[in-house]
């Protein structure tokens, strides 16, 4: 079954007010905070999001980039991961509302995205 929709993981480096402004526009965004997985390893929150079948959004980019190869190398899949530069909340959720209202779920499997 293909899927329409990104639904998105927040780290915990996230500020949650990303979640909360992509909410109201209608999508589906978790944090770390409300799936209870706080001070969780890196490598814990990827295979959060993955078994959620969510697309992880981070500011750590080195440790992430690591994780991500180490999947590809592995043939392993996940459902995407976007590592955005620390930006203020408004700015970080306009450049997550670009990437969800063009990509869909099935298109951003195994991607990574820069904003």
């Amino acid at each position: 079954m293909s899927s329409l929709f990104i639904c998105l993981y927040l780290d915990e480096d996230v500020n949650i007010l990303v979640a909360e402004l992509l909410q109201a526009r209608g999508f589906d965004a978790v944090t770390a905070r409300d799936a209870g997985q706080l001070s969780t390893t890196d490598a814990e929150q990827l295979t959060y999001a993955i078994s959620q079948a969510r697309t992880l959004v981070t500011h750590n980019r080195t440790d992430f980039e690591k994780l991500v190869q180490a999947y590809f190398d592995a043939g392993q899949m996940h459902y995407g991961v976007i590592f955005a530069v620390r930006r203020p909340p408004q700015e970080i959720a306009r450049r997550l509302l670009v990437i969800l209202n063009q990509v869909t779920a099935d298109e951003m499997q195994n991607q990574v995205r820069y904003i």
